[in-house]
């Protein structure tokens, strides 16, 4: 097993990172554990603007960047440890959030804090959610990756976020900030967040052998090259915003699915399909699928078929997807 304890605080160098990391590093387990400034990192899938408040943002200084795994928006700052493991794919991770988490949860009991595994992709402790985790596959590789609450500034979280309607109603709550707790707060500990991180990174090492490894100065050369290409990109953070005539969601257990669709002479001249949903595949196949087909029931089955749809939006069924585009 490979760790790198990444120095850097810029999110769109980290994500750029752990990208490269996943597409490069081969045959070893990986472990990355790392910070970032303020920043709110979206999901692969969503509308920028329909999950930050955007005003807010901006006046607070705060990074919007997105990753290529599914999920929903979460919050970083300098209070906030993420990590990330890298390793081979096989049938039946993707989704299996307690196998990748279970390491991070015996950490934490380390420290003397109850945490489990609970929901679709949370740690929780004391009932409050204290981590969210979020999986993608590539080229034979699985990467699993979450937030550990520490000591984040819970006021910025619940300004700079826009919590759907819906999903404040399915939880039962009022706001984002009463569902999640720091775990400084809830272990009643006096550690800093840095020596919380250098904690877990020992851990790693101690009881999972875990060699420190770092990028050759070339390596780093390709990763600031994929930091500018990509994740400094405006087109790449925020261009997913379409305006579409035809607008329908919906919450399901296993996430929430926008649909954005414009028609044109009873075809479907562009879709865009949107949330804070997980798949394996890329959702934009489906969209590639659906346009020019006609907005009729019958010939949208027809085309969608042809797909295992859970392998783009984990969970859903034809039924699903067909009621929620009609």
């Amino acid at each position: 097993m490979k760790i790198i304890l990444n120095e850097s605080t810029s999110p769109q160098f980290n994500l750029a990172l752990e990208e490269y990391a996943l597409l490069n590093l081969k045959n070893d387990d990986v472990v990355i554990l790392w910070r970032n400034d303020k920043s709110v990192i979206i999901g692969n899938n969503q509308n920028a603007y329909s999950e930050i408040n955007l005003d807010f943002v901006e006046k607070a200084g705060i990074s919007v960047v997105r990753r290529i795994t599914g999920g929903g928006a979460v919050f970083h700052d300098l209070g906030n440890i993420n990590f990330s493991f890298i390793t081979d794919y096989k049938e039946g991770d993707f989704g299996d959030y307690k196998k990748l988490s279970t390491p991070v949860v015996d950490y934490l009991k380390t420290l003397g804090i109850d945490a489990e595994v609970s929901g679709r992709n949370d740690i929780l402790a004391c009932d409050k959610k204290i981590s969210g985790n979020a999986q993608c596959v590539k080229n034979g590789r699985i990467l699993h990756h979450g937030t550990l609450l520490y000591s984040a500034d819970l006021s910025l979280l619940s300004g700079a976020l826009k919590p759907k309607n819906e999903k404040m109603q399915s939880k039962g709550i009022k706001s984002v900030k009463s569902r999640v707790g720091s775990i400084k707060e809830i272990g009643n500990l006096s550690l800093s967040a840095d020596e919380f991180l250098k904690g877990l990174y020992t851990y790693f090492v101690e009881k999972n052998s875990a060699k420190a490894y770092s990028f050759s100065p070339n390596q780093i050369e390709e990763i600031k090259t994929l930091c500018e290409d990509k994740y400094n990109k405006w087109e790449y953070n925020f261009a997913l915003s379409p305006k579409c005539s035809i607008n329908t969601s919906k919450r399901f257990d296993f996430g929430s699915v926008e649909l954005c669709l414009n028609v044109e002479n009873g075809k479907i001249s562009e879709i865009f399909i949107l949330g804070d949903f997980f798949g394996i595949k890329n959702i934009n196949e489906l969209e590639r699928a659906l346009t020019r087909i006609k907005y009729q029931k019958k010939e949208l089955k027809a085309a969608l078929s042809a797909f295992n749809l859970s392998d783009y939006i984990s969970g859903i069924t034809l039924e699903e997807l067909l009621n929620l585009i009609i």
